[in-house]
């Protein structure tokens, strides 16, 4: 099957890109080099195209048919608030992992916006049709994330006033008449933006961020071990719907007021893990050595196999390898020491918290 083309597609084949297949899209897997790019987002601003991700929206009024589909508070989210959330099925695993906002100041009127991941936007559509509600598939937009402690600078002097927005806050803005959904939102663990706008207008605004002094280009390679190094789980590897919120460290999903009331898939399970606690928990692991672990590697607890890794490699910013997995709550303490399988060689490994590597979200008063 041919992979779908960006509407950048383009741009990143000028700038040099190495391109893979990826969700049924050909992207960007870096430019420079993974290390560098990496290294260059956290010291300044990386640009991310993130245009396969599903953007959907849904008219207002239907707040309470989504809110059955997420253990999250819907109802009673802010105009310009984000909240992330988990599409859950009977038995509390997770379908998709996504964001939702209340948006106000989009043609002149409201919706509820969400953003879902690229690989599973065409099953999260059924099933959200499937429920009854009338969601529209925005495929004329694409999405950028501009990522870094210098982000910020950088879409001020572009977009004046974007400075005032603070962590998962979001809001409309305009560049050059083009109309922008700009969040202070991202998925590396750094300060940053990302913002919704037509397809057509992308790649004049792309290259308007790239020629500032502070933005290069950035592919999924550094984008996966930025979010690595976050702690942030991926959904496909450490998520999955044979994993539930509370196992993935993800229990703040569930608002307070869904843990009284239910409602939502899974509640059952969810609610009883919550009080009793899991069976198994996605922790972190600091690996001895160089050599990095991937996912699949055995995870050995007491000469036992006890779990799987679902995302390691090598975090730059801290020089060492890292990993998730899963292991039984006996074993998910921090400072446990257990073992990886790699090419049959088992490598020291210590259990510590996440994130790795410390975000530097702007949650606060903006400046």
């Amino acid at each position: 099957m041919t992979d779908h083309l960006l509407p950048l597609d383009a741009l990143h084949r000028r700038r040099g890109a190495r391109m893979v297949s990826f969700a049924g899209y050909a992207m960007p897997i870096q430019f420079d080099g993974i290390i560098a790019e990496h290294q260059w987002t956290r010291s300044a601003a990386g640009l991310f195209d993130v245009s396969h991700m599903g953007q959907f929206t849904l008219p207002l009024g239907y707040d309470s048919a989504l809110e059955a589909l997420l253990p999250g508070d819907i109802v009673g989210l802010a105009a310009g608030a984000l909240r992330y959330s988990l599409l859950l099925n009977d038995n509390g695993g997770i379908r998709d992992d996504l964001m939702v906002t209340r948006r106000s100041g989009i043609d002149g009127a409201g919706d509820l916006y969400l953003v879902v991941n690229g690989a599973t936007k065409s099953a999260d559509l059924d099933h959200l049709h499937a429920a009854g509600l009338d969601v529209t598939h925005r495929d004329d937009l694409a999405l950028l994330a501009l990522q870094g402690p210098a982000a910020v600078t950088v879409l001020d002097r572009l977009v004046a006033g974007v400075a005032d927005l603070r962590f998962l806050r979001a809001a409309a803005f305009t560049w050059s008449g083009v109309d922008l959904w700009i969040s202070r939102s991202g998925y590396t663990g750094e300060d940053g933006f990302e913002v919704s706008l037509p397809a057509a207008a992308v790649e004049a605004f792309a290259e308007a961020l790239l020629a500032q002094p502070e933005v290069k280009p950035v592919g999924l390679g550094a984008r996966d071990s930025l979010r690595l190094e976050a702690g942030l789980p991926l959904y496909g590897h450490d998520l999955t719907p044979d994993t539930t919120p509370v196992e993935a460290g993800l229990a703040f999903a569930v608002s307070k007021r869904r843990r009284v009331d239910g409602g939502f898939p899974g509640a059952g399970v969810i609610l009883a893990q919550l009080v009793e606690g899991p069976t198994r928990r996605r922790v972190g692991l600091a690996i001895e050595g160089r050599q990095p672990v991937r996912e699949g590697a055995a995870v050995i607890v007491d000469s036992e196999v006890a779990g799987l890794v679902t995302s390691g490699g090598f975090g730059p910013a801290l020089g060492s390898p890292i990993a998730m997995a899963y292991v039984p709550a006996s074993a998910a303490t921090d400072g446990t020491r257990v073992e990886v399988e790699v090419r049959g060689r088992r490598l020291p490994a210590t259990v510590v918290p996440m994130p790795f590597f410390p975000k530097s979200y702007v949650r606060g008063a903006a400046a």
